[in-house]
């Protein structure tokens, strides 16, 4: 089962500490074979409409930054119940904060 973890800005400022935890978090899931790519997310987007057959193309950004999805992983798991796991370790890691699960089909 493939999920897609998404995380929305805030939480604390990164330092060397979160770096560090950060960086053996991603190296364990890595290893594992469970992370299958990370990334961070621009604020800025642009939004792509379609409505009664007219196409319309807006830049953003749409959110206050806090709100904006900052950063994302896909990974591969056994069940929801473990990457809910994951997810929490990830809060941990990073503080305050909110984020998304969806499962990728």
């Amino acid at each position: 089962m493939r999920y897609l973890m998404m995380s929305k800005a805030g939480g604390q400022a990164p330092d060397e500490r979160l770096f560090a935890e950060m960086g053996k978090f991603v190296e364990e899931l890595t290893a594992a074979g469970v992370l299958l790519a990370t990334g961070g997310l621009a604020p800025a987007s642009i939004r792509v409409a379609s409505v009664d057959g007219e196409i319309t193309v807006t830049d953003g950004p749409f959110a206050e930054a806090k709100e904006a999805v900052a950063g994302f992983a896909l990974v591969e798991v056994r069940s929801e119940a473990e990457v809910i796991e994951l997810a929490k370790r990830f809060r941990r890691i990073v503080g305050d904060g909110e984020g998304y699960i969806q499962q990728v089909f």
